[in-house]
């Protein structure tokens, strides 16, 4: 997640019932959330927003080169949208990730 800007992670320690959580971010605002859980990745689907193209596509080559598998390669998907550019790649887990940028 690197490429998004998505550089460092918290640990949240749920109080009052609350889960524990891992949030994701720059260091300064935490966009993303984890809890644990049991594995369902046919059931999960994971989309962030891109500033540009190029974001997009250096998040490509930086999913694969950590062991992602190709879904969709950086295309622009027009049906969808039109300025609708994004890939989808499957984690090592097998959970379904996209990054798109509409511009």
């Amino acid at each position: 997640l690197k490429p998004l800007g998505i550089t460092t992670f918290i640990d949240y320690e749920g109080k009052d019932g609350h889960p524990d959580l891992k949030g994701f971010g720059d260091g300064k605002k935490y966009c993303f959330w984890l809890k644990e859980g049991k594995p369902d990745p046919q059931a999960v689907h994971v989309g962030f927003a891109a500033k540009d193209h190029s974001e997009v596509d250096a998040f490509y080559k930086a999913a694969l080169a950590a062991g992602g598998k190709i879904k969709e390669s950086p295309q622009a998907r027009l049906e969808y949208y039109p300025g609708y550019y994004a890939t989808w790649v499957l984690d090592p887990d097998g959970y379904d990730i996209e990054v798109v940028n509409k511009s």
